[in-house]
């Protein structure tokens, strides 16, 4: 139940889990697609960077963040659902603020009551050829979300809970630049969360569930 001292509760632990030392690629692993293109194309010159933005608040006695849907288009992250982030732009101070900035401009947050607390491992993904930085942030309260048509077809608000239950694990074939790979997903809202932004919620997920008082996780 998220009353305001359990999410507080939450806030605090979560904020010191992410000064231990982050599971990364091993968390990343579990929900891994099985793509050649991950085998032969590795960072190179061209290499952009992007940050996303994972936004905790409570609502109704849970916790809850934001995923968006991405409209259809002549690209590789066509109709995916993703966390609200982007490119890093030069006017940005960091990385950091590019997810902040893109949160902005793709969901309207207002980023008055937002507190980032950390970040996740940086992530590479080949089929765009950008690494990917996910921030970790909180609001005390449910945000109004006001998205942009033409870069959000839709938000779903997930909760927790959800999203922390074995059970909507699966695995599927997607086409991916003409190659078929074999895919773990979440299954949450009659959508299927994979690729990238499956690997960042399983290294979110443990996180979360690292024993904070073993000095092994």
């Amino acid at each position: 139940m998220a009353t305001l001292g359990s999410f507080s509760l939450f806030t605090s632990q979560l904020t010191k889990k992410l000064k231990y030392p982050l599971p990364g690629e091993s968390a990343h692993r579990i929900m891994q697609a099985s793509s050649k293109l991950r085998l032969y194309f590795k960072p190179n010159a061209r290499t952009r960077k992007s940050a996303v933005l994972v936004l905790f608040y409570p609502h109704k006695d849970e916790i809850y963040f934001p995923l968006i849907l991405r409209p259809a288009y002549d690209g590789v992250h066509s109709g995916q659902v993703a966390f609200p982030g982007g490119r890093y732009e030069p006017t940005d101070e960091d990385l950091m603020r590019t997810a902040l900035r893109e949160a902005q401009e793709e969901i309207g947050l207002r980023l008055t009551d937002v507190k980032v607390l950390g970040i996740l491992t940086e992530l590479f993904i080949p089929a765009s050829n950008f690494y990917v930085l996910p921030v970790i942030a909180t609001m005390p309260y449910r945000p109004d979300f006001y998205p942009d048509p033409r870069e959000v077809e839709d938000i779903f608000e997930i909760k927790l809970e959800e999203i922390s239950d074995v059970n909507i694990i699966g695995s599927s074939d997607i086409q991916i630049r003409g190659e078929q790979v074999h895919a773990p997903h979440y299954m949450v809202q009659g959508y299927k969360i994979w690729g990238a932004t499956a690997m960042m919620i399983s290294e979110l997920l443990t996180v979360l569930n690292a024993d904070i008082s073993d000095p092994e996780n």
